[in-house]
C-alpha cells in the first residue's frame, strides 16, 4: 500500500512507482556503506525515471538515488513532478546533520524557521549504518 494522498494513493501507478524504486535499489553501488537506495520519480506526464546511490571513495563524488532520478528526468526535458518513491533497507533516508534551519517562505516574504529534524524525523546518520 502506498501511504499519502494524491497523486500516488494506491493502485497501478503507485505500485509501479514502488516497484521501480526497488528495482533501482538493486543497481546501487555502495561498497563503503553497504546501504543501497533506489528512487523512482513520477513526472507530471506519467513517465517514471529511476536512480540509485553510487558511492565513491571520495565521498563528495558520490550520488544519492533521489538526485540520480531527478537528474535523469531533467536531462530528458521533464521539470514537473508528481511523486517519488524511495526504497532502501530501512526507513531513514536523509543524512545527518538534521539540525539544519529550514526557512519556509511565502510569496509576501513572511517565513517561519523549522529544524530539518522537525520536518523529517526519520533522518539517516552514522549510527544507522550499524543497523544494516
Amino acid at each position: 500500500r502506498c501511504p499519502g494522498t494524491s497523486p500516488c494513493t494506491s493502485g497501478p501507478p503507485c505500485s509501479l512507482l514502488l516497484r521501480r524504486s526497488r528495482e533501482a535499489k538493486n543497481c546501487a553501488y555502495c561498497p563503503y556503506s553497504r546501504f543501497p537506495v533506489g528512487a523512482a520519480l513520477l513526472t507530471a506526464g506519467g513517465e517514471i525515471f529511476s536512480g540509485c546511490n553510487v558511492e565513491n571513495a571520495c565521498y563528495s563524488l558520490g550520488m544519492c538515488a533521489e538526485r540520480g532520478a531527478i537528474q535523469k528526468a531533467i536531462s530528458e526535458g521533464h521539470t514537473s513532478f508528481k511523486a517519488m518513491a524511495i526504497a532502501s533497507v530501512q526507513w531513514e533516508f536523509l543524512s545527518s546533520p538534521s539540525n539544519w534551519d529550514v526557512y519556509l517562505t511565502k510569496g509576501d516574504g513572511t517565513y517561519i524557521v523549522k529544524k530539518l529534524e522537525e520536518l523529517l524525523p526519520t533522518s539517516f546518520g552514522p549510527e544507522d549504518l550499524k543497523k544494516v
